[in-house]
């Protein structure tokens, strides 16, 4: 096995995921299968795949007691066993947590457990720039030796791509700034379609001005959602549940206050947020299950949550699309497989719940892990065509690394993100989208696939505009998608559509890679149908 990462693979974002994993652990204390199932078919608007929801809720459980068997420290009850907190959108407390730091500690077992196994080589600090199909089958990808500046053929019997979302399309981001959609743009250029990318989700509790995530912990361990005038807002937009309602329930009602003039303005960001208040939960508490927001408070804000309000607003936190796989996680195109954020399986549908997406992790990458292997199994030597190999370099070196260019790859960068939060933030209309559509096209014909820094070892400036690149297709299709569906569903509200419609829109969008498509595009849209198992649609409430 190779992981070929572009980080340290420490270093990857997942290690930033705070709050918890999603599994069905004490069914004899009140929780179920069930109940984790149509928790999850209910928050996802019912756009999630519902066997692939039952599968997942069903494999969770195991993956949690294999993390505790390589020595995973998950916090515990006061009798020992494994503690579990609420999360929003959930009908039981099933949340699996390590303090505010499950991300961290889930990677490291899982690395620690990679070290054991002489058969498993990390590649890392090398930046995969395509994925290598030949005659419909997976051969390898081709990668940038970050250290060296050389590319390099990874032949692979079969893939995985495992890359993370899109976070980064959007300038308040949870997510760190290495965070860009290059696997879902090489699974597309192969032929991959991506699935359901209109749906973003915003996350209610990013940290003003950073945009660090304040995990939906904290309000599950009792943190409340205040206006400017101290009023705990929530009881007018989800009376039951009230913080802990589904995500993008909790961010609509932040923007609301906004709007509706409760909220307040930070001055040097020019953000608008309401507060959330910590300070009833208690010190001891706070310190002992929130440790890490707290330092991320003091360190990024100069607040001690123990004694003030954090100012928050909704944060650009997951992509509930990715690239389109069936329920074992395979793309279509032989031997190649995705999983995690970089898939769209889809369990996750419109709206994602908290504490389901470090699960899906878990779940589909043993699936995949287990499915790729057996794949491999059968095959021959594996080889990357020398064609590609030269293709690639040609492109990658005489287009970009010696190309020349009057547009700043980097002003492309941050217009991509302007147009993302103008045209495709928590609230959206037609004109807007379309608008920002218009933008992103015209980005990607202009003259900003070019290199100033000409060295060759740590060449950021290469990266960075491969990058960019990645962010351009990813924008396009979260756009593309966003205008055709004319309906309000999950994470994607239209004030111009208000209403959710099965009875033209319970369908997943699917993002065609189609170079030459009118207005400068590179997106053909087509639809695939959701399914249905067990739970008709119905409306939500929290």
């Amino acid at each position: 096995m190779a992981v070929v990462t572009k980080l340290q693979a420490m270093r990857s974002h997942s290690v930033s995921a705070e709050g918890g994993t999603a599994a069905v652990l004490y069914p004899e204390l009140g929780d179920s299968f069930e109940s984790h199932i149509f928790d999850t078919v209910k928050g996802s608007d019912y756009l999630g795949d519902q066997d692939a929801i039952e599968r997942f809720v069903k494999a969770m459980p195991s993956e949690v007691y294999q993390l505790e068997h390589w020595g995973m420290p998950w916090s515990r009850r006061e009798d020992g066993r494994i503690a579990q907190r609420w999360f929003g959108g959930y009908s039981y407390p099933r949340a699996t947590f390590a303090e505010d730091k499950v991300g961290f500690h889930e990677m490291q077992t899982l690395y620690d457990e990679c070290t054991r196994h002489e058969g498993i080589s990390f590649y890392q600090e090398w930046f995969a720039t395509s994925v290598v199909v030949e005659d419909g089958a997976f051969r390898g990808v081709l990668a940038i030796d970050i250290k060296s500046g050389e590319l390099l053929p990874v032949a692979g019997k079969a893939g995985i791509i495992a890359t993370g979302g899109a976070g980064r399309l959007y300038g308040f981001a949870t997510y760190g700034h290495g965070s860009t959609p290059d696997g879902l743009a090489m699974g597309f250029r192969a032929g991959v379609p991506l699935k359901d990318m209109e749906f973003v989700q915003f996350h209610p509790s990013g940290l003003i001005p950073s945009g660090i995530l304040i995990t939906e912990g904290a309000r599950a361990d009792g943190g409340v959602l205040v206006n400017k005038d101290g009023e705990r807002f929530m009881k007018r937009y989800a009376p039951e549940r009230l913080e802990l309602a589904s995500r993008d329930v909790v961010s609509r009602a932040i923007m609301t206050e906004v709007e509706e003039g409760r909220g307040m303005k930070d001055e040097k960001s020019g953000y608008d947020y309401v507060h959330l208040d910590l300070t009833g939960i208690g010190a001891e508490k706070v310190k002992e299950r929130l440790a890490g927001i707290r330092e991320i408070a003091m360190k990024f804000r100069g607040i001690d949550p123990v004694e003030e309000p954090l100012p928050v607003r909704p944060v650009c936190h997951y992509m509930m699309g990715g690239l389109d796989v069936d329920i074992d996680g395979f793309t279509g195109v032989r031997g190649l497989w995705a999983a995690g954020e970089a898939a769209c399986v889809s369990i996750n549908g419109a709206n994602r719940l908290g504490a389901n997406s470090t699960a899906e992790c878990l779940v589909w990458g043993r699936i995949v892990g287990a499915e790729a292997a057996a794949y491999a199994a059968g095959k021959g030597e594996a080889r990357v065509p020398r064609e590609a190999v030269e293709g690639e370099e040609k492109r990658v070196f005489d287009g970009i690394f010696r190309g020349r260019g009057g547009t700043d790859p980097y002003d492309v960068r941050d217009a991509v993100q302007r147009a993302m939060e103008e045209g495709a933030f928590v609230y959206r209309t037609g004109e807007g989208i379309a608008k920002a559509l218009k933008a992103v096209r015209a980005l990607m014909q202009t003259d900003y696939l070019h290199c100033d820094d000409h060295s060759r070892r740590y060449n950021t400036n290469l990266t960075n505009v491969l990058e960019v690149e990645a962010l351009l297709v990813a924008a396009e299709a979260v756009l593309a998608c966003a205008h055709a569906r004319e309906e309000s569903r999950g994470a994607h509200a239209r004030r111009d559509f208000p209403g959710r419609d099965d009875a033209n829109w319970l369908k997943h969008s699917l993002a065609i890679h189609s170079p030459g498509e009118p207005g400068g595009g590179q997106v053909r849209l087509a639809y695939s149908p959701v399914r249905v198992t067990r739970y008709q649609p119905a409306e939500r409430h929290y």
